[in-house]
């Protein structure tokens, strides 16, 4: 509770007990979880019931003689000491007594603070400063006029701060009064845009650093209990430390040594440089040499590093997260702040970011005393607290925690953290990206080096060289990672022994999701029997259900991952209870690749998705299942703890029906034949057809046919019978804007921009509107759903062209399997602009609403590659180039 304002500082008090007792303390108010930390506890200390006891309030008893006359030789001291000049008594000498008023229930009261006078003794510490500081700057003045031969006196400037921290024109030395100009700022800003908004606040945050170095001299009202903060001995300051150099140098370009934490700053600096670049090269540039600066000074940081780059405080399969929605997150803004809520809340509808809003309060905001800087280790403990906190009280502990952190930021580092919060990182860097940095920090300052490195930068005279090594090391970085995703084991694996076998020293590991294989769309029969050729294949039932892997561990425990990596043992218990029964007594364990379906037990038939859908997400009681499910395995990935990934898929096949037991309505192996005419094709898509399957799987069986983790290849091609001659495959596109409704269709949306993601350039790119297939209930769902993403305008990384704007912008949350009967060129739209025309994207003719994927990411939409390759694999458009990427690319 705010009690008033002493010489423009408000003065707060908080409740500490029953007995009423409280904290006085200046500067904006500070979480609970804040007060009992060393650097902000008080140094006022009393009851209410003492206010009037003490010399703090004007109403307090009359003083005697002796006081009256002792106060009075007191403000003669001053005054003398003024007029002589002598600042020792005090280190701020405000005009007047330090007042505020109180307002309590009965009448308002005079509060009036003392301010602690310095000794005015020779030994006291801030006269040894002073005179230091006076020595050394004449000492450095005699040494400039010796080499130049000329007079260079030193100018002292005498700056003069009243009680009401009025500025001092030092030209006309007129004195401004800030009252008057704060209200016309308040007033200019209602009426400001977004980059003049930001320009503004920019301003502000400037001046108000400017403020902070001049007054660092200044001794405030009280100083923090403990130990003060020490300072970097590194030549970079963080707020000006740049990844971005070129050249780089990992110890002298970094803002701290190897003896120092790495401070968050120098990370948000690093994310502020990525989101500045639209060129991905640049980024990964960035963030490499970021990491390069780690792996010499501060290796136990590189995996913290990491995670947050790409937001993620665990493994997808961990299933942790912060729970912390942007209500709270406005209210710990605003709180911290010394704002409002509705406030808060108007500058994010101007600036369209939390992370900003709170970046620009934080940098207008004066403190009488700083926090001890935020560390990248630091932060990311606090958010793994704040993620872990559980019970009734967790949501208020966890809003303590963030406002504790923001008290503490200081340039950037706010709109980052805020950022963190609400998984939305903004800049563009996707896990890709951020693996061929690592990988590029790895070759170009290797690890296992003793310090100092005799090798800080590779690439000096053969540039070539090592632009194929860091590609060569990338490749295997990314098939470790993606085969064991653990950050944590392939960074230890790296800076243990380096890149050279990282593959087989991070192997697949159960109870750890492989990222699955996927397959390329094909346009019908002709098209396989092309693309194969003599090559010997399978046909496979595509059935209509989820992707699942099975891990069935040698203990009984079994794990069911998503194609996302997300751990799904809460939704289908009953596979985790009955899936150790599959496999044959002489077998431990078994890692495979299957598909989860509908099952209708009593018809033994299989049920479409749709109905798959309407299952709970989490904690299923395996009692109140309704909808049964059935695996269909297709693929076997491990075996006795033996990873079989780069055998042939017959051999894998055969061993999956060696080792595995069949039970009806739990495990059935896919449905397949081994062709040998296109009569035999389409006589078995038929067949799956009536089997309410999607269509048909096919698969390599010898040459070319190992299981490739984490790409989309063209060993495997799917066949969908609705555009076997047409597109060949749906797309999975991003929902990003909204078309308000008219007629029927009014007060829901009636249409939607759609677009697909391009993995390059991290952005999403508009390929169509659509506004069929939806019954009346979608639209109803769709809507509600999407009016909790809304944003004031389109991101930096939606490309769409100007003046065919929607009505809403959307966050990249939803998901949609979209049908279409073919693909054409397109002046408005932008996907896969570029690959196919340099001037024009590529648009979807006729959409059509199919279904929402909730068991994929946005990232996981159609890629811009994908849509060129099934424009240019039209039978109008055959004979074109495939976009290059599109072959055998990580996705």
């Amino acid at each position: 509770m705010r009690l008033g304002y002493i010489n423009r500082f408000p003065v707060y008090y908080t409740f500490l007990s029953r007995k009423r007792k409280f904290f006085c303390y200046f500067g904006q108010p500070l979480p609970a979880a804040s007060l009992q930390s060393s650097y902000v506890r008080p140094k006022f200390q009393f009851h209410v019931g003492q206010l009037v006891q003490r010399h703090f309030f004007s109403a307090s008893p009359k003083k005697t003689k002796q006081e009256k006359i002792k106060n009075e030789d007191k403000e003669k001291a001053i005054e003398e000491n003024d007029k002589t000049g002598d600042k020792s008594l005090t280190a701020v000498r405000p005009e007047g007594p330090a007042t505020a008023l109180v307002q309590t229930n009965d009448k308002p009261i005079q509060l009036a603070m003392s301010i602690k006078k310095e000794s005015d003794s020779e030994d006291s510490p801030i006269k040894k400063r002073k005179s230091a500081k006076r020595n050394k700057i004449e000492s450095d003045s005699e040494e400039e006029n010796e080499e130049t031969s000329q007079p260079s006196p030193v100018k002292k400037l005498k700056v003069e701060e009243n009680g009401n921290n009025a500025k001092v024109d030092k030209a006309s030395k007129k004195v401004k009064k800030p009252a008057a100009k704060e209200k016309q700022k308040k007033e200019e800003a209602k009426s400001l845009d977004k980059s003049e908004l930001i320009a503004k606040m920019e301003k502000d945050e400037s001046v108000s650093q400017d403020t902070t170095k001049k007054s660092a001299n200044i001794t405030p009202f009280f100083q923090p209990k403990g130990k003060a903060p020490s300072t970097s001995n590194a030549k970079v300051k963080p707020e000006v430390y740049s990844p971005s150099k070129s050249p780089y140098h990992p110890i002298n370009d970094a803002c701290w040594t190897r003896d120092e934490k790495v401070p968050y700053l120098a990370f948000a600096r690093t994310l502020e440089l990525v989101e500045a670049t639209s060129s991905r090269l640049k980024s990964i540039e960035i963030v490499a040499n970021f990491l390069r600066s780690l792996v010499v000074l501060s290796p136990d940081d590189i995996v913290p590093a990491l995670r947050m780059c790409i937001n993620q405080l665990a493994p997808a399969y961990t299933g942790l997260e912060l729970g912390l929605g942007d209500g709270a997150l406005m209210k710990a803004v605003a709180q911290t702040t010394g704002r409002s809520v509705a406030q808060v809340r108007a500058d994010v509808s101007v600036l369209g970011d939390l992370g900003l809003v709170a970046e620009a309060s934080r940098g207008k905001q004066k403190t009488m005393f700083q926090p001890p800087p935020l560390t990248l280790r630091g932060v990311f403990q606090q958010l793994l607290d704040v993620a872990n906190m559980q019970g009734g009280t967790a949501m208020t502990r966890k809003t303590d925690k963030v406002q504790s952190l923001l008290v503490a930021c200081k340039f950037s580092e706010a709109r980052f953290l805020i950022r963190s919060l609400t998984g939305k990182l903004r800049v563009g860097l996707a896990e890709l990206s951020l693996l061929q940095a690592l990988a590029q920090a790895i070759v170009l300052t290797p690890p296992c080096q003793s310090y100092p490195p005799s090798v800080l930068d590779s690439s000096k005279g053969k540039y070539d060289n090592v632009k194929s090594k860091v590609e060569e090391v990338a490749t295997n970085i990314k098939v470790a990672y993606y085969q064991c995703p653990s950050y944590e084991k392939v960074v230890s694996e790296l800076l243990k022994e380096g890149a050279e076998g990282i593959v087989d020293r991070c192997p697949i590991t159960l109870g750890l999701p492989v990222k699955p294989m996927l397959a390329c769309p094909s346009t019908g029969v002709s098209d396989v029997m092309v693309k194969f050729g003599s090559n010997k294949f399978t046909c496979e039932y595509k059935y209509d259900g989820e992707r699942a892997q099975i891990h069935i561990l040698p203990d009984g425990k079994v794990k069911v991952f998503s194609r996302n990596q997300e751990d799904m043992s809460g939704k289908y218990p009953e596979v985790a209870s009955r899936a150790k029964t599959w496999l044959k007594p002489d077998v431990t364990s078994a890692i495979l690749d299957a598909e989860a379906v509908a099952w209708d037990v009593e018809k033994k038939i299989l049920l479409p998705f749709q109905v798959l859908s309407t299952r709970k997400r989490k904690d299923v009681n395996e009692a109140d299942i309704k909808v049964q499910v059935c695996i269909f395995a297709f693929d076997l990935l491990q075996i006795d703890g033996e990873p079989i990934v780069d055998k042939p898929l017959r051999i894998r096949r055969g061993l999956m029906k060696e080792k595995l037991q069949l039970v009806e309505g739990q495990l059935q192996f896919a449905t397949s034949i081994d062709p040998e005419t296109p009569e035999e094709i389409e006589e078995f898509m038929e067949n799956a057809v009536k089997g309410h399957c999607e269509g048909l799987m096919v698969k390599t069986l010898d040459e070319n046919a190992t299981y490739a983790i984490a790409r989309r290849s063209q060993r495997w091609l799917k066949l969908k019978k609705d555009y076997m001659e047409g597109v060949g495959d749906t797309l999975d596109l991003v929902v990003v804007g909204g078309y308000l409704g008219k007629g029927r269709r009014t007060g829901v949306y009636g249409g939607f921009l759609l677009a697909c993601f391009d993995a390059e350039s991290e952005e999403y790119q508009t390929i169509c509107k659509i506004g069929t297939g939806f019954s009346d209930e979608d639209l109803q769902s769709h809507s509600t759903k999407l009016k909790e993403h809304l944003l004031p305008r389109a991101p930096s990384y939606y490309r769409y062209e100007s003046g065919s704007e929607p009505d809403h912008w959307f966050s990249p949350v939803l998901l949609w399997e979209v049908k279409c009967a073919d693909l054409s060129l397109s002046p408005v739209h932008k996907a896969a602009i570029g690959l196919v025309d340099s001037e024009k994207g590529i648009s979807l003719r006729f959409p059509r609403f199919i279904r929402t994927r909730d068991d994929k990411g946005p990232e996981l939409a159609t890629s811009a590659s994908q849509v060129a390759s099934m424009y240019l694999n039209q039978d109008q458009i055959k004979g074109a180039a495939i976009p290059k990427g599109e072959e055998e690319g990580f996705y």
